[in-house]
């Protein structure tokens, strides 16, 4: 059997029959920042962004998508989350918004999916609502960051 699990015996795309596995608790957290110029972050701080409240928005966003995650990545399982949770930061540093997500639910796949989902939307909101300040904003780093649950275990990649 290959590890390639979305592949059938002949390599073609296939959605993962899934009906034999135990539900099982499961939670993945996912991260990614947008970076942009010092007066874009500035703007967004002081609540200047004519569309409204970018994070608020962004966070609304990334919610909306992991829900939805099974309708944008085409072999990925609907699922029924338990929880999501989007936050966005600040970050003078960068300067730009550091983007977390967590899914959970509990069910017999992971939620992987559907947290980098929701990072990746978030920051694609952030853009949409400031791309009228900044055109030059930099999405990065979106990756998973842990995985607990399932067959394969926890996974803990920083």
């Amino acid at each position: 059997m290959s590890i390639l699990t979305h592949l059938d015996e002949q390599g073609r795309a296939n959605m993962v029959d899934v009906g034999h596995k135990t539900d099982s608790e499961r939670t993945a957290i996912a991260r990614g920042e947008i970076l942009m110029l010092p007066a874009t972050f500035q703007l967004i701080r002081a609540g200047q962004i004519k569309k409204g409240d970018v994070l608020a928005v962004a966070k609304i966003a990334g919610i909306m998508a992991a829900k939805r995650t099974a309708e944008l990545i085409p072999l990925c399982h609907p699922l029924a989350l338990t929880k999501v949770d989007v936050e966005l930061s600040l970050d003078e540093s960068l300067p730009g918004v550091q983007i977390s997500a967590t899914a959970k639910t509990i069910g017999k796949t992971g939620v992987e999916m559907e947290a980098l989902t929701a990072v990746s939307v978030a920051a694609l909101t952030v853009y949409d609502m400031a791309k009228a300040a900044e055109k030059t904003m930099k999405i990065q780093n979106i990756r998973l960051v842990e995985k607990h649950g399932g067959k394969s275990g926890d996974i803990v990649n920083e």
